[in-house]
């Protein structure tokens, strides 16, 4: 049989018995999602957004906890910072991610919380962006072994 036969051969089979290639199932189980957001700070003004992460940031983090949304967040600082890395790490954990409806929901708890509307929420961030920066986020999912 020449290699073109063999080709199409295993072709036909891989087409033909899928269920070979997928028999084996994922090691892992899904646990919690994990966003982590890398920021930078301009020189001179650590101590601006150190402050905004102590009070506002902390109290809306708590606040998220204590009505079950997220199972922890925390700041992580890049001690050995090299060139174009984040100074530092926002980490925040989820069970779920909520469909659209009920983010809304949430929000509307948050704004009620603070005491803030989406416009006023919205300037400080802009306050804020003089001097920080966000790198990007990303969202990770932790796996648990089975």
């Amino acid at each position: 049989m020449n290699k073109l036969g063999l080709v199409l051969g295993a072709a036909t089979l891989a087409f033909a018995f899928p269920q070979i290639a997928v028999a084996q199932n994922t090691p892992f189980t899904g646990g919690d999602y994990v966003e982590v957001t890398g920021v930078t700070i301009d020189d001179g003004h650590f101590l601006d957004y150190a402050t905004f992460l102590a009070g506002y940031y902390k109290t809306q983090e708590e606040f998220a906890i204590k009505q079950g949304w997220q199972t922890g967040w925390e700041l992580l600082g890049n001690v050995h910072k090299r060139e174009g890395e984040p100074d530092l790490y926002l980490v925040r954990r989820y069970r779920n991610i909520p469909d659209g409806a009920e983010g809304e929901k949430r929000a509307e708890k948050i704004r009620a919380e603070v005491k803030m509307s989406d416009a006023q929420m919205a300037a400080q961030s802009g306050d804020r962006a003089k001097f920080r920066h966000i790198m990007g986020t990303q969202l990770l999912q932790v796996l648990k072994p089975k």
